[in-house]
């Protein structure tokens, strides 16, 4: 009886590790369809940014060292004011993901971007979006 059990616990394992890694890549799949229709206007396709204009978000320091919820905040509610990237000052205006986006696609798009380009990786929940753009 416990190896039967040992067995079903490890396949529940595996099976949830599966699932959750399939879920990821849809999430961002989903996330890559609205960064091209949205993001990449001012954040290019390759995540690069625009010179001064717009900052990287490929290798970004800035999605590296700061809070999730801050991230999410600046995609949920925009941004403006300086900002340092990868060295670089940027002192502009980023408006907020357009209402017409769900907050399923704020967190599809900022997982896409956590998990593209070098960045550190991780996923953002509806929840986390829901309670960043409520407020």
């Amino acid at each position: 009886m416990k190896t039967f059990l040992k067995t079903v616990s490890c396949c529940a394992v595996v099976l949830m590790l599966g699932n959750s890694g399939s879920l990821l890549a849809q999430d961002k799949a989903k996330g890559e369809k609205v960064y091209k229709a949205y993001c990449a206007t001012c954040h290019q396709a390759n995540g690069q940014g625009l010179s001064t204009v717009y900052p990287p978000l490929a290798g970004s320091d800035y999605i590296k060292n700061k809070p999730k919820k801050e991230i999410i905040k600046s995609v949920a509610n925009g941004l403006k004011g300086e900002i340092t990237v990868n060295g670089k000052k940027f002192n502009g205006v980023m408006v907020a993901l357009p209402k017409n986006y769900t907050d399923q696609d704020a967190a599809d798009v900022l997982t896409y971007v956590y998990n593209s380009w070098g960045n550190p990786g991780g996923t953002v929940t509806v929840a986390e979006v829901k309670a960043v753009r409520g407020k």
